[in-house]
């Protein structure tokens, strides 16, 4: 069952450098979205998905070796987090953008942006 989540990551990871490889601004922000989630099935699979006993252990027994970490398992849940916030924030750039630009593609935010009118000689006299 591992290799098909292994493969599985393979291909989300794989369809996100695609994604954010993108012009289109949209497309960057669902292969964030995606890779986030290639990195949260990594943790999960790393906790070891065969395991069916709690992770808690009353105290006056002892940890068996077939009981699931459950590190890994809080690592995704701060990572889902964490990826959510990031693509929230992102969206909400990417919101902004839209409104004062009229644009999402990212060559022509480039073309959007002022062009810097300094020459050496404002520099030269701003030294003296």
């Amino acid at each position: 069952m591992e290799p098909l989540y292994i493969i599985a990551i393979g291909v989300m990871a794989g369809t996100a450098a695609y994604l954010l490889m993108s012009r289109n601004v949209l497309r960057m922000v669902l292969g964030l979205l995606l890779f986030g989630n290639a990195a949260n099935l990594t943790l999960f699979v790393a906790g070891r998905l065969g395991s069916s006993l709690p992770p808690l252990i009353p105290g006056d027994q002892t940890t068996l070796a077939i009981s699931a970490n459950p590190l890994p398992q809080a690592l995704v849940l701060t990572a889902i987090v964490i990826s959510f916030s990031l693509v929230v924030f992102t969206v909400v750039l990417l919101r902004k953008a839209h409104e004062r630009l009229h644009i999402v593609d990212t060559e022509e935010m480039r073309e959007a942006e002022p062009v810097n009118q300094s020459t050496d000689d404002d520099l030269s006299g701003a030294k003296e």
